[in-house]
C-alpha cells in the first residue's frame, strides 16, 4: 500500500481534542484524505456539509471526527454555562461547574442504508472514539431486537443504525429526538435506491430545526434528488465534491472477457487458478447463480461463501468475519454487498454477471484498491448481460480492454453434487423452497380418459 491517496494536511493541525488525536494516533492515522481535508475544517466550525467522494476515501472518518468533536464541545459549553441567577462575581468558575446542565440523550444520529454499513461505521466509531467518554448504540434489523432495545434506552450519546429499526424503537418511546445535536446521512444516494427516503424525512422532521444541529450528508454521488434533500433538511450546506479525472480509480486494473454462457464457469476457475487472488469478491446478479457458483467452486477446491439479501443476519456477519479473517478467500455476492463493506486487502473483484445499473459497476469494483492500494477488476461480457457494457463504458468514460480467451484459461470442471434439499424435493415430487427456477424431472401424468 502507498500513501498517494493522502494530502499534506495532518490531523494534528485541525481543531481536534487531544483525546481524539490519541485515538487517531493509535489507529495509525496521521494525514487527511482529500475529503477529510476539505470537510473537517468546515464541520469542526459548525458548518453543514454535503460531501461527494469515491468510495474508500475516508468519508466515514470525516463525519465521525466532526461528530465526536461537536459533542465534546457541546458538553463543555453546557458545563460552563450557569443559570443567570447562579452567577457569582467572585467565584464564577466554581459556580458554573456546580450548576452544569444535565445532558439529554441521544445527542447524535448516524443513518446508514444497510446493516453492513451500519456495523462498519460502529466499528470505526469504536476505534476512533476509544479515548472518549461517549456511549454508542448499534441499531439494525434482522437480529438482537431486545438487546438493541435495552441498549438504546440506556442514555446513549450516539445512535448508529438503519432507518427502519430506529423508527420502530422511536415509536415505542424508547428514546426521544428532541435533543439531537448532530445528524449524519451516509450513502444518501443508496437511501433513495432502497426506498428509505420517507423514513429519513420522518426522523429529520422530529428533530430540532436544522439551524440547531450540525448536519452532514455523504454520498458517492450528489445527484439532484440528494442535493434537494440536503437543502431541505440542512442549514445552508457547503457542497464538497472531490473531483477525479475518472469515475473509477486509476489504481484498479480493469479488463474483460467475452465468454459464452457455457464458458463462464471454466473461465472463472481458470483465471482463479492463474491469478491466485489473495482475497476476492465475485459479483453475481441473482441468488440462484450465487448458490450454483458456490457449489461449483467448492467442488473444484475453492473455499467460498455466498452472500445474498435473504441470508440471515447472524450468518451474514459470520461469513463476513470469516472473509475478513481469511478463513474464506472467495466471497460470492449479489449487490447487497456492493456498498458499505470496508474489507481491507481485497485484491480482485470479478463481475461474473455484469450489473444492470451502471453505478453498481463503480461500487462493485470499488471494493478493491481502497485507501491507496491497487487492485484488479475482471468482468465477463456474457450472452445474457452483454448489453450492459456500452452503458458502463459511457458512464465511466473509458473503454475496458477485452482480452482473448485462450485454451489454457478454460479449466476442466468438477461438477458438484446436487444439493440435498433439491434431491429430496425431486424425490417427493415437490419444488425446493424458494427456488422458482427449479422444476421436477417427473412431470405429473395426464388425467385418465373418462371414456
Amino acid at each position: 500500500m502507498n500513501n498517494t491517496h493522502l494530502t499534506q494536511t495532518r490531523f494534528s493541525n485541525l481543531e481536534l481534542s487531544d483525546s481524539i488525536l490519541r485515538s487517531l494516533k493509535d489507529a495509525g492515522f496521521d494525514h487527511c484524505t482529500p475529503i477529510q481535508r476539505q470537510a473537517l475544517p468546515l464541520s469542526l466550525r459548525g458548518m453543514d456539509i454535503a460531501g461527494q467522494a469515491q468510495t474508500g476515501t475516508g468519508k466515514t472518518a470525516a463525519f465521525l471526527l466532526a461528530t465526536f468533536q461537536y459533542l465534546i464541545s457541546d458538553a463543555e459549553d453546557d458545563a460552563e454555562a450557569p443559570a443567570d441567577d447562579d452567577i457569582d462575581a467572585e467565584k464564577p468558575v466554581i459556580k458554573a461547574a456546580a450548576k452544569s446542565k444535565p445532558i439529554k440523550y441521544p445527542r447524535a444520529i448516524i443513518l446508514a442504508p444497510t446493516r453492513e454499513l451500519a456495523i462498519q461505521i460502529h466499528k470505526d466509531a469504536l476505534q476512533l472514539g476509544k479515548h472518549l467518554n461517549l456511549k454508542m448504540a448499534l441499531i439494525y434489523g434482522g437480529t438482537d431486537y431486545q438487546k438493541q432495545l435495552d441498549s438504546i434506552k440506556s442514555n446513549v450519546d450516539i445512535i448508529i443504525g438503519t432507518p427502519g429499526r430506529i423508527i420502530d424503537f422511536y415509536r415505542q418511546n424508547a428514546f426521544t429526538l428532541d435533543h439531537v445535536k448532530v445528524t449524519v446521512m451516509d450513502e444518501a444516494d443508496r437511501m433513495f435506491d432502497l426506498g428509505f427516503i420517507k423514513d429519513i424525512r420522518y426522523l429529520l422532521r422530529r428533530m430540532p430545526p436544522p439551524e440547531q444541529r450540525l448536519n452532514m450528508l455523504f454520498s458517492a454521488t450528489l445527484s439532484y434528488k440528494v442535493t434537494e434533500l440536503a437543502y431541505e433538511h440542512m442549514n445552508n450546506p457547503v457542497l464538497i465534491r472531490i473531483e477525479t479525472e475518472e469515475v473509477t480509480s486509476k489504481a484498479i486494473q480493469q479488463s474483460a472477457f467475452c465468454p459464452s454462457n457455457e464458458q463462464k464457469i471454466p473461465l472463472l476457475v481458470g483465471i482463479l487458478n492463474q491469478h491466485k487472488p489473495q482475497r476476492s469478491i465475485i459479483f453475481v446478479n441473482t441468488k440462484r447463480c450465487a448458490e450454483r457458483l458456490d457449489d461449483t467452486l467448492n467442488a473444484n477446491g475453492y473455499k467460498t461463501a455466498a452472500l445474498s439479501g435473504d441470508v440471515p443476519q447472524d450468518k451474514r456477519q459470520r461469513l463476513l468475519a470469516d472473509f475478513q479473517e481469511n478463513k474464506i478467500t472467495l466471497l460470492i455476492a449479489t449487490d447487497v454487498a456492493a456498498r458499505g463493506l470496508h474489507i481491507a486487502d481485497v485484491s480482485h473483484v470479478f463481475n461474473y454477471d455484469l450489473p444492470q445499473d451502471v453505478e453498481d459497476y463503480v461500487h462493485r469494483i470499488g471494493r478493491t484498491a481502497r485507501f491507496g492500494a491497487s487492485g484488479v477488476a475482471i468482468s465477463f461480457i456474457c450472452e445474457q448481460y452483454a448489453y450492459s457494457m456500452p452503458d458502463i463504458e459511457e458512464y465511466i468514460g473509458q473503454k475496458i480492454p477485452v482480452e482473448a480467451i485462450t485454451a489454457d484459461l478454460l479449466a476442466d470442471i468438477v461438477k458438484p453434487e446436487r444439493r440435498p434439499e433439491k434431491v429430496k424435493a425431486e424425490y417427493q415430487g415437490k419444488r425446493p423452497h424458494q427456488d422458482k427456477s427449479w422444476k421436477p424431472k417427473v412431470q405429473p401424468s395426464a388425467p385418465e380418459n373418462p371414456q
